[in-house]
């Protein structure tokens, strides 16, 4: 696999669809780099242009009234045609400018809102529905829109009286009678499960260990199983965990590949040598680039487990001289996340050291029970105990990443052309003066003054799962954004941080840049905020629809950064989110 140097992305051709064959990758310039004819340059731009608002021309804003509704009709017709070929933020772009120019038609802001639920822009989708509410108190695609985006923030409550309104404008319409009838039984068991008290599957580990040390039914293999096998461990105590190989993660993602399930008995070893690495890190992992090594970050592969086969390939596996960070959302959404999971897991209990995982806001049980991981791991292990399990795997995982250099940076003649201001005059560690990354799937916080430390001292077991505020949900769901200073999140959960807040955070803790993941980047990864924050997005063309590049980024031991993209690959035919449960059927169904 050829390396990419720190001033050149390798990049792949975008223009194959699911089913047509990858090119072969060649290097390219980040300008150079083409995404296909149909990717436009407004969707190349950064998602944070999207916090900007769209403006007219001085001349449509003089046209006469008649004309200028004329044309807000036509931008929304064009913004229609976009948004039925999957370009989202151009077709949102266009719902602006009509906007702009005739700013009392509701529909506008609810195709907006349908955009901006497509964009994960959760927050912006109930103001723009809303809007639309406020123009046409009878609008039940605004209602339904709206309820949507409430349902993706995990917010039923909420959800419920906007689909009832929808149910009694539309009594015939099958859809949101169902979405109304699932949303209802998610409130209840949700309110079931807080009043029990469900410990978050705190006992899992502990029974999946006890089973396997007794070699209950669940645990025996029988011959007739095709697949492979987990050796005995090397002494009578450690004979229940097993061991494995480099052979055998390979000879399971094959296994994976050609459509196998792994045995119970092996997926649990597997968690379980996970898990025990784990639990013996702190929150905010250290991590020293060895001299002469290399250490790729990967960010959302979100269950797409052919791709994220592909991107092992590019990287390579992780080695006692080659660490991968995983940063966070490898399940949900795509339908083979179990198989993701215990990729990653497997090389985490065979390279410990150098298999480096953070926790994403989708590694969480709320988003797993309706973004569809929950329903998978049922489906595929049987029962809810496994899910159980990983559930306390992920509590497990550490927050964030510091990834240092262990050698001084580039200077001079050294520094390619293509580096951002971050990289040719970076911030640096004061006691050795190289440069150091800090790695984290969202994003910063809504208070200056918060140190490295800080992160350090949260008690990650202790809080479980991150909630709708503090310092756990902020790194988890922040998102940068275009504008000075902090705003609302365009999600809904967490914040909007702007390249102000990015610098001085990054001067306060001696940090040359953030690398975060959590958005979509058409091109597969963003240098923001002067290169102080960088955007790596690991799913290409996202839940088969987005037509994105995938990326990851390696950083030597000098602190260079060096960019890969990729393209999406073929695979089997299983849409995304085949595993939710009903409550999200129907969603933007309307």
């Amino acid at each position: 696999m050829s390396s990419p140097s720190s001033n050149a992305v390798q990049a792949e051709s975008a223009s194959s669809s699911s089913s047509s064959a990858p090119s072969s990758p060649v290097a390219s310039s980040v300008s150079s780099l083409s995404v296909g004819t149909d990717v436009t340059q407004l969707d190349q731009a950064s998602a944070t242009s999207a916090d900007l608002p769209p403006s007219p021309t001085k001349e449509d804003i003089a046209l006469p009234f008649e004309e200028r509704q004329a044309k807000a009709k036509a931008l929304k017709d064009e913004g229609n045609k976009l948004f039925v070929v999957g370009q989202y933020e151009a077709a949102k772009h266009q719902y602006g400018l009509a906007i702009a120019l005739d700013p009392s038609v509701p529909a506008f802001y609810s195709n907006r809102a349908a955009c901006e639920l497509k964009l994960e822009q959760h927050g912006l989708a109930i103001e723009d529905a809303t809007k639309a509410i406020q123009l046409d108190s009878k609008f039940s695609k605004a209602y339904f829109r709206r309820a949507s985006a409430y349902l993706s923030i995990l917010d039923p409550k909420s959800a419920l009286p906007d689909l009832r309104i929808v149910a009694q404008l539309e009594p015939k319409n099958a859809t949101v009678k169902a979405q109304l009838e699932a949303t209802v039984k998610l409130i209840r068991r949700l309110e079931f499960e807080k009043a029990i008290k469900v410990p978050d599957g705190a006992q899992a580990a502990d029974t999946v260990e006890s089973n396997l040390k007794e070699g209950s039914g669940s645990t025996v293999v029988p011959d007739s199983y095709i697949g492979p096998r987990i050796a005995d461990g090397d002494d009578q105590e450690t004979k229940h965990l097993g061991k494995i190989d480099q052979k055998f993660i390979e000879d399971m993602i094959e296994h994976f590949k050609n459509g196998g399930k792994l045995h119970n008995r092996y997926s649990w070893q597997i968690i379980l040598g996970a898990f025990r690495a784990l639990k013996q890190e702190p929150t905010l992992v250290d991590y020293d680039i060895p001299e002469d090594t290399t250490v790729d970050v990967i960010g959302d592969t979100h269950g797409q487990f052919f791709d994220f086969i592909h991107l092992l390939n590019k990287t390579g596996p992780p080695s006692d001289k080659h660490a991968l960070l995983f940063n966070g959302d490898f399940v949900d959404r795509g339908s083979w996340s179990v198989e993701i999971a215990l990729t990653i897991f497997a090389y985490k209990w065979l390279y410990p050291k150098t298999t480096l995982i953070n926790r994403g806001n989708h590694e969480t049980s709320e988003m797993n029970k309706v973004y569809g991981f929950e329903g998978e791991c049922k489906v595929k292990f049987g029962g809810d105990l496994t899910f159980k399990l990983v559930t306390q795997v992920f509590i497990a995982l550490p927050l964030a990443t510091l990834i240092s250099a262990t050698k001084p940076p580039l200077t001079g003649n050294e520094l390619p052309d293509s580096f951002s201001i971050a990289q040719r005059q970076p911030i640096v560690a004061k006691d050795t003066g190289f440069k150091r990354f800090f790695v984290v799937h969202g994003g910063l916080f809504s208070k200056d003054g918060v140190t490295l430390d800080d992160i350090r001292a949260i008690d990650r077991f202790k809080i479980g799962q991150p909630g709708q505020q503090g310092l756990m949900v902020e790194l988890l769901w922040s998102d940068p954004q275009a504008a000075p200073g902090r705003n609302p999140s365009k999600r809904g959960v967490g914040l909007g941080f702007g390249p102000d807040i990015t610098k001085a955070w990054c001067e306060l803790n001696d940090v040359t840049a953030v690398l975060r993941s959590h958005e979509v980047r058409m091109g597969g990864y963003e240098e923001e905020h002067e290169g102080r924050c960088c955007t790596i997005f690991s799913a290409p063309n996202y839940c088969d629809s987005t037509g994105n590049l995938g990326a990851f980024a390696r950083i030597d031991d000098k602190g260079s950064i060096g960019w890969t993209r990729f393209e999406a690959q073929p695979h089997p035919n299983i849409k995304p989110m085949a595993y939710v449960g009903n409550a999200m059927n129907g969603m933007l169904g309307m």
